[in-house]
């Protein structure tokens, strides 16, 4: 039964006034612990006059807080994110000092760096409070929350009171199956709220990625339907002289639109989704840090509006602010103690990664589940989230390590907070929970050999080789999603990558444990046998070599080959296998996954699979990872699905689910069963988007002259549905 609006009213009144008086009682603390910081006149006050100076202080920074401060957030919205949150301590400053300076009679006085800590100590006393008294009052716990998440929200939805329920996918980027399953394990389990779902209520299980083991491939298929010609995180495209690298804010915009011109469809999120932390839309409208929008400045660009709707709130910005200065912290240490250790193997962290693995750790995660939060309570239909955090850690302090199961264990928190925000939405939601890949650990191919993978093909092709390895460019998925935040020009492709070009020397790109070869003076693909006459070492060179698991090549004679070490070879076309077999390492489905990616228009003139240990899964990057993912090898190709037990399974007993346009199919279908608004079924024509949310990709690809006539808008929708 809806309570009477006047209790309502009341209710919120009386918890204005209770975080009132507790940050009147935090702030006579204070001003009595610090000698900067006075709530008196010079010549002194009765004990009286100052709790009446301090409540007057207290309720004008709060009444500031509450007015100026989301002004402030919209227009610092212009500068990068993470100098937002870096600004956040001065800020609230500067309003505490404006508080004291209008108490009369100048009673109220202090030094800037201490109003700076009164100020983070009064925020974080009035969060807290609010947040108590709310909790035991389901209306009130509602709407904090929704204010905390969606202060300004722009689209009107329709009354999702006894609407279907709605479904949350929550992705843990890079937490492999086994990874997941030693987390739940034991009576004591790292991740409690996970553990309590695995078994009860939800299922967990494993599915195999497509060779290339990545966010960029898998999150496409699963969100677009399609991953056809993703062949790695980074390739070279002859045709344009272009490096494309998947977590590129250009180059994401470009993979969304050719998935969605082969597909002819919006995405998994077109009738009213959400898409956030991600690198591909899905076709939603509403949008947070998603990068392949984050390229774009128009009205249709809503990615930042997620910044906005959580540092709107003074509390959630000093709160995330502080934790991402703990994290920077906590990531030096880590470091040193694993130098001091002598913990291997390991790489370099230094530079700029203490502060990218901050915001993938902390800016992200808050800002992504402050988005799912405000989603679920409008009632969203659909949500997909990536919460980032663990994969960019494990890729630097290894899959299994201490630090990375620390990171297992906050994401447990964000989860259970999830979970409980869904029993107040307004209408029943089933979470599933996935992963687009596993890591695998192991040394670096540099680390192990001396040589960068570049290093080894110059030599092969009797090209100098430099005296000192150079260090290959990372590609964990937070680094371009914070260059976007801090809205950083993008990177350019490696000098090595444009030298190359120019002296038609050949370009070698990574991608975890998968290495790719292309010549730009041989036109289309190479075969083995241009490759041959042109290098007659080259390919010998690379299957030989310890580290290198096998090569994948087109010949003329015999179609797609995979070559391995001590003369071994694998037809895929014909199936004909030539001494020992360089695939059987990689288990059953790795012909499977392998053929299908020779026949994309873009694969590489030579694909190179590092070595696996079939013991141990370890694998041995060509990037500066110690945790990789991105070819075949170990757990990396095992991800997990937990999904809610009501659902249909998602493949019958005893098949396996392989490729993530698998998993997207089975998403599609899992969507309609929840019996909602009408979902895409893959052809245009059978569905129009809800009011119009399709529109800003759609509107992307009619630019270039290519979009079904079903995407149009339909004759009864209004202006504003329409725009």
């Amino acid at each position: 039964m809806r309570r009477p609006r006047w209790r309502s009213a009341g209710g919120a009144l009386l918890r204005v006034i209770a975080v009132w008086a507790v940050s009147t009682v935090a702030m006579l603390v204070l001003a009595g612990a610090l000698p900067d910081f006075r709530l008196q006149s010079a010549d002194g006050d009765s004990a009286t006059r100052i709790a009446v100076t301090a409540a007057l202080a207290a309720g004008v920074y709060g009444l500031l807080g509450a007015l100026v401060w989301p002004v402030l957030v919209r227009t610092l919205l212009l500068v990068p994110a993470l100098v937002l949150g870096l600004l956040v301590f001065a800020l609230n400053g500067s309003l505490l000092l404006i508080a004291l300076w209008l108490i009369p009679d100048g009673r109220g006085a202090a030094s800037p760096e201490t109003a700076v800590v009164v100020a983070a100590v009064m925020s974080a006393v009035s969060s807290a409070t609010g947040a108590a008294l709310a909790v035991g009052d389901d209306d009130a716990y509602r709407r904090r929350l929704a204010r905390l998440a969606l202060r300004r929200r722009r689209a009107v939805l329709p009354d999702p009171a006894g609407a279907p329920p709605g479904t949350v996918f929550l992705q843990l980027d890079g937490v492999g199956h086994d990874v997941l399953a030693d987390a739940l394990a034991g009576p004591d389990p790292l991740m409690p709220t996970v553990a309590a779902w695995a078994g009860t209520t939800h299922t967990l299980t494993p599915w195999r990625t497509d060779w290339s083991s990545q966010t960029g491939a898998s999150q496409l298929g699963i969100l677009h339907g399609t991953n056809h010609d993703l062949p790695a995180f980074r390739w070279y495209e002859k045709e344009t002289g272009d490096v494309v690298v998947s977590n590129r804010p250009t180059s994401a915009a470009e993979l969304q639109r050719r998935a969605m011109l082969r597909t002819g469809d919006g995405g998994l999120l077109t009738v009213d989704g959400a898409s956030r932390g991600n690198l591909f839309s899905g076709g939603a409208a509403q949008l947070a840090l998603v990068l392949s929008v984050a390229a774009r400045r128009g009205r249709y660009n809503r990615s930042r509006a997620g910044y906005f709707a959580y540092f709107s709130d003074p509390a959630n910005a000093t709160r995330t602010a502080a934790s991402f200065v703990a994290e920077v912290c906590r990531e030096i240490g880590q470091a040193l103690r694993a130098r001091f250790r002598g913990t291997g193997p390991r790489v370099k962290r230094g530079g700029l990664y203490p502060f990218v693995r901050a915001f993938a750790t902390v800016v992200e995660r808050d800002v992504v589940v402050a988005a799912v939060i405000g989603d679920m309570l409008v009632g969203r239909t659909a949500i997909y989230a990536d919460l980032v955090a663990y994969d960019e850690v494990a890729h630097h302090s290894g899959p299994t390590g201490r630090d990375a199961r620390l990171v297992l264990e906050r994401l447990d928190r964000s989860l259970a907070l999830i979970a409980k925000v869904a029993r107040h939405a307004p209408r029943p939601y089933r979470i599933v929970l996935l992963s687009d890949h596993g890591q695998s650990p192991g040394e670096t191919f540099a680390g192990r050999y001396g040589l960068t993978l570049e290093d080894l093909v110059r030599a092969g092709c009797g090209l100098p080789v430099p005296r000192r390895a150079r260090r290959s460019p990372t590609g964990a998925e937070a680094r371009n999603t914070a260059r976007a935040a801090l809205r950083r020009p993008e990177e350019e492709p490696e000098e090595t990558t444009r030298r190359a070009r120019r002296a038609a020397e050949p370009i070698v790109l990574a991608s975890g444990n998968l290495g790719l070869v292309s010549f730009p003076s041989i036109p289309g693909r190479a075969t083995r046998e241009q490759i041959d006459r042109r290098n007659p070492a080259l390919l010998s060179t690379l299957a030989e070599h310890p580290g290198i698991g096998f090569l994948l090549v087109r010949s003329e004679e015999h179609g797609a080959v995979v070559l391995g070490p001590r003369g071994g070879a694998h037809h895929l076309d014909s199936g004909l296998v030539v001494g020992e077999d360089p695939l059987a390492p990689f288990g059953p489905g790795a012909a499977d996954a392998v053929r299908r990616t020779d026949g994309f228009p873009h694969v590489a003139d030579i694909m190179i699979n590092s070595s696996v240990d079939p013991e141990t899964g370890e694998v041995h990057a060509f990037e500066e990872q110690i945790g990789s993912h991105g070819g075949l090898g170990g757990p990396q190709s095992h991800p997990f699905l937990l999904w809610p037990q009501e659902l249909t399974p998602p493949v019958g007993e005893g098949a396996e689910l392989v490729g993530a346009e698998r998993v997207h199919h089975v998403f599609r279908r899992w969507l309609t069963e929840s019996e909602g608004p009408a979902v895409p079924t893959g052809k245009p024509s059978e569905f129009r988007p809800a009011s119009g949310r399709a529109r800003p990709v759609v509107d992307e690809i009619r630019s270039r002259g290519a979009v079904p006539e079903a995407f149009s808008p339909a004759e009864g929708d209004t202006q504003e549905e329409q725009r």
